[in-house]
């Protein structure tokens, strides 16, 4: 009875499986709308924006643009009594991550993430590459534009490979550059008390400016600067740099074909993949071979490994080859999002926005002289 009441159980299972594997098939998306912010279930069975939610998210993304960390958008969050998607009021670091990266909130979905690997246990794991997954693009209504969602996965990746902290609190943080030391600059309080009057004033300077290792007596010889400084000069180098605005633009579609082409690599990734298939292929009738006739293990074993050598030359290559692609598309992505921004963008700007800084702007390098050199994101410098 037990043996028979586990082959209902996985007979079930598999169905049950094969029902959602359909569905997903089909391009039909379903979310755990009690803890996922943002939707609800529609009369249609699809996902729905929640207005009063999709604020908050819309919010969260802008937060994170603006420079704040996740641990600090979370802070945010709960000293404005917002509670979180499972209604707690306390906000994890992880949950305000995984709101950042996840591409439901830009209408597509990517389904199967996750797949259950034993249907007694219910034990969900991982999928990576273990079952089939599918994406679905503009599955339903998106809250934030795709464009927006992607900045924001460049910009994550752009912190990642800072290989250190960045602040929470300006977005000016990490973009700073010294010409001296090539270390960042962050924000310092300059203040003072006199009697009834207090003296308090911002800067930026070189985090390193004061550290004399290698340098007895002698620190960076970079000034300092005020925010105003910042602003009066990347407006000025802006506006420079769309004297010849057609020309510009021109020219970062040219960098867009040149530098953002990846013909080359997918022809490449096709022909690793099918060497993969082929040594896959190989390694199973060795297999086959060894467990149904009598063989030398020792020329067997040499055979195998070599199979298996050449499986993990050839993933590893594919691995390396896609780490370039991405790359590549980002670049695309990001210059891309400079032109559109550039093309809505008078030809002289008057105000400091910044939204245009964050997303034009690369880094800029202070130097000795004070002078700043702007590198935008199309990869053009200009020195204000």
């Amino acid at each position: 009875m037990s043996s028979l009441a586990q082959e209902e159980s996985r007979s079930i299972s598999e169905n049950v499986t094969w029902g959602q594997r359909k569905r997903m098939a089909d391009g039909k998306v379903s979310l755990p709308y009690k803890q996922f912010l943002g939707y609800e279930k529609g009369e249609d069975g699809l996902p729905q924006i929640v207005p009063a939610e999709a604020k908050i998210v819309r919010l969260i993304f802008r937060l994170y643009m603006e420079g704040k960390t996740f641990s600090a958008i979370a802070k945010h969050l709960e000293c404005h009594n917002i509670p979180s998607p499972a209604g707690k009021k306390t906000w994890q670091t992880a949950v305000v991550q995984s709101i950042l990266t996840n591409e439901k909130y830009k209408g597509h979905a990517l389904l199967q993430k996750t797949f259950c690997a034993d249907f007694l246990t219910k034990k969900m794991v991982k999928n990576e590459g273990q079952v089939q997954q599918y994406y679905v693009e503009n599955s339903h209504p998106a809250i934030i534009e795709p464009d927006e969602f992607d900045a924001v996965q460049l910009e994550i990746e752009r912190r990642k490979n800072l290989g250190r902290p960045t602040s929470s609190t300006s977005i000016f943080a990490s973009r700073l550059i010294c010409a001296d030391c090539g270390g960042r600059f962050g924000k310092k309080v300059w203040g003072s008390y006199k009697g009834d009057k207090t003296y308090r004033k911002e800067v930026w300077q070189c985090n390193d400016k004061y550290k004399r290792l290698g340098n007895p007596g002698k620190g960076c010889q970079t000034p300092h600067i005020t925010e105003e400084v910042i602003k009066e000069r990347f407006l000025a180098a802006f506006n420079q740099l769309m004297h010849n605005r057609d020309e510009l633009i021109e020219d970062c579609r040219l960098a867009q074909n040149v530098l953002c082409d990846t013909t080359a690599i997918d022809t490449e990734l096709a022909e690793l993949f099918r060497e993969i298939e082929v040594v896959t292929e190989l390694s199973r009738k060795a297999i086959y071979e060894n467990a149904r006739s009598a063989v030398d293990q020792k020329e067997w074993t040499e055979r195998n490994n070599a199979y298996l050598e050449r499986h993990h030359k050839a993933s590893k290559q594919v691995d390396e080859l896609e780490a370039i692609k991405r790359e590549r598309l980002g670049k695309g992505k990001i210059i891309e999002g400079f032109i559109k921004d550039i093309e809505s963008r008078p030809l002289a700007i008057a105000e400091f926005d910044e939204k245009l800084w964050l997303a034009v702007i690369d880094q800029v390098t202070v130097n000795q002289d004070g002078a700043m050199t702007f590198r935008f994101k199309n990869g053009s410098e200009v020195t204000a």
